[in-house]
């Protein structure tokens, strides 16, 4: 058997090395390609990127031509090099830069020269290019070009690949241009297409002398595919106007799809100054703009205390867990003594239950509620586990799974929370009631609400918010029209609806009716502490807003948050009414309310927190000169 096992291994480890070689000579010719690659040169057709549409089928994206000039450093000779610099509106130093950088990336491959050059400016050179060949050519690719001024963190942006994404992803190359945030990320593979490849046989003297092998190996550019967006481009246009000289997000929902119809973030920018030569140095701007922070997206990345729109949950979560009914009666006093020296203060008064405690938006009740809920249980640390599993299933304190590539989780606290907190044990109930009303270590960002107050619209199911409508030739990832349903019974959803109706008939929000348009909704006004030098200190509260309508059959739900805006009633509150109504009914019947929040500025109220800024972080530095100079060392 051993004198049999030898050979017999030899011959098959031989037959195996044989057609192997067979196979990389004769069948496959990557590796012939390979082999000649010193001879050939290869050519890459790049396609138009896929066009975008508003849910209506409104245009909202397209293509304009634009030319980058590659080099090939070694190919780089005997050129006027002062007449090349002239026609680019470069100097002689810009050149030697750029050579020196592209010698550094490989002296034999082409890389970027200038970019995105126009119609005008390639025009200048065209006529001339065959002076500066072989070492520079022209490669024509499309760029952007925005037919709307709006949705510009929707969008993204596309730029040239970094050498780190050249490290990870092969089907770039240096130069080749990849969506970056907004869908232009999300949805690259689709919108780029396919590059076509041109091989071209060179003679020794660097000619082409015509396709290699007949064009046996050449493929064709294939177009990127098209994309619907769930987005109504009139919406996002009027919220973006509406949140002019404010800060904050709008996140509109269509309740029965999570289709998002409106994702404002405000300040924001017009898209189209992020496309052409200027894009390096405007989007440098907007980067610096460490104020304003206009590529920053509230609506998807800014966690702020929900305020009293949790109360929602707070109220629908003490029904389900037996610790209120619909009767439960408690007294308001202008607010609670919840323990000795402690009180929540509360702007209503008398006999409160949760249909006058939710569109009163009564402290004292929903204060009351939350304990019983958490005293319901021996363990203040299982309770508040029980109380973040109801919350959770409305995908509060979860990452969203939407389909744009930026999120906060926000923050629904547990038992682990207040264990970090308090090491040595001592909380309870009344130690964690801040939560109650939306305050406390309760965090949510703006498309968590929206998605919130979509999940009670529709009594008890959410799907996953999502842009994507509709993909040319594919289909949407059917996890976002997958049903979640909450830890909520449905009986527990009409008596909260019926509170959230009354807020716009006789509580907080009354005097933003819509006549004909009954619509559910909840105020908010959430205290706003920063940090600035280590020092706490109060700024004007944030107003917050959600709704929905109608509330017979909802289309549509809606979060409204504007930084420093004051009472939510004050311009949270008519914002979302007046988006309601334009989504709805396409006009505005209340031109005085959207003159009020057309012409209303908070600019004011943010230079004077950039001035607190200044003044403190100021303040403190000149405490530690004094400091220094009474130092005994010094």
């Amino acid at each position: 058997m051993r004198k049999v096992l030898l050979p017999t291994v030899i011959i098959i480890s031989t037959l195996l090395i044989v057609a192997r070689l067979f196979y990389l000579q004769i069948v496959d010719q990557e590796l012939k390609l390979k082999s000649e690659n010193n001879a050939l040169r290869i050519v890459y057709d790049y396609p138009e990127r896929g066009y975008i549409y508003d849910r209506n089928g409104k245009l909202m994206v397209a293509n304009q031509p634009s030319y980058d000039i590659m080099v090939t450093p070694k190919d780089v000779k005997n050129i006027d090099t002062l007449e090349f610099c002239r026609l680019l509106n470069i100097s002689k130093d810009d050149f030697l830069k750029i050579i020196k950088k592209a010698r550094d990336y490989s002296p034999r491959l082409p890389s970027v020269f200038l970019s995105q050059l126009n119609k005008s400016e390639y025009a200048a050179l065209q006529e001339k290019m065959r002076k500066f060949e072989p070492g520079f050519e022209v490669v024509k690719r499309s760029l952007r070009d925005y037919q709307v001024k709006v949705g510009a963190n929707i969008f993204g942006s596309i730029a040239q690949v970094s050498p780190a994404e050249l490290e990870k992803n092969h089907y770039y190359h240096a130069g080749d241009l990849i969506g970056r945030q907004g869908v232009e990320q999300s949805y690259e593979k689709i919108l780029r297409g396919i590059k076509g490849v041109k091989y071209r046989q060179k003679d020794k003297f660097n000619r082409d002398i015509g396709p290699y092998q007949q064009g046996r190996f050449d493929t064709i550019a294939r177009q990127g595919e098209d994309i619907t967006l769930t987005i109504d481009a009139l919406l996002q246009e009027y919220g973006e106007k509406l949140m002019i000289n404010k800060r904050g997000g709008i996140v509109a929902l269509e309740p029965k799809t999570g289709e998002i119809l409106a994702l404002v973030t405000a300040p924001s920018y017009d898209p189209s100054i992020l496309v052409g030569r200027q894009r390096s140095r405007n989007y440098t701007q907007l980067y610096n703009d460490s104020v304003a922070k206009p590529l920053f997206d509230r609506g998807l990345l800014s966690q702020y205390p929900p305020g009293s729109p949790f109360k929602i949950i707070t109220g629908l979560i003490a029904l389900q867990e037996g610790a209120v009914d619909e009767q439960t009666t408690v007294m308001c006093h202008h607010g609670f003594s919840y323990a000795p020296g402690r009180f929540m203060r509360c702007h209503g008064s008398g006999p409160h239950q949760l249909h006058n405690g939710i569109y009163n938006s009564c402290n004292a009740y929903f204060g009351t509620a939350y304990m019983r809920t958490i005293n319901k249980y021996r363990s203040p640390a299982y309770a508040v586990d029980v109380f973040s599993k109801h919350a959770r299933s409305f995908g509060l304190g979860e990452f969203m799974g939407y389909d744009l590539p930026t999120g906060k989780r926000g923050k629904i606290p547990t038992s682990k929370t207040y264990k970090r907190m308090y090491p040595n044990g001592g909380w309870k109930s009344t130690t964690i009631v801040s939560n109650a009303i939306g305050q406390g270590e309760v965090l949510a960002t703006p498309i968590q609400l929206a998605n919130m107050i979509s999940a009670v619209a529709n009594k008890g199911y959410y799907y996953t918010p999502h842009i994507i409508k509709k993909i040319k030739g594919e289909k949407i990832d059917p996890k976002y029209t997958t049903k979640h349903v909450t830890t909520i019974d449905k009986k527990y959803f009409d008596p909260m609806i019926s509170g959230l109706f009354d807020v716009y008939n006789f509580g907080t929000a009354s005097h933003l009716k819509v006549e004909g348009i009954n619509i559910c909704g909840k105020t908010g006004t959430a205290e706003n502490f920063t940090k600035i030098g280590g020092k706490r200190i109060q700024l004007k509260d944030h107003s917050i807003f959600v709704a929905f309508a109608p509330m017979e059959n909802p289309k549509i739900a809606i979060a409204v948050f504007v930084e420093n805006g004051g009472f939510g009633a004050t311009i949270a509150g008519p914002i979302a009414s007046l988006m309601i109504e334009k989504y709805l009914r396409g006009k505005i019947t209340q031109p005085a309310r959207e003159k009020f929040i057309l012409e209303k500025s908070l600019q004011a109220e943010y230079d004077r927190y950039t001035r607190k800024a200044k003044d403190t972080l100021l303040g403190a530095e000149r405490f530690r000169e004094d400091a220094d100079s009474l130092d005994p060392k010094n």
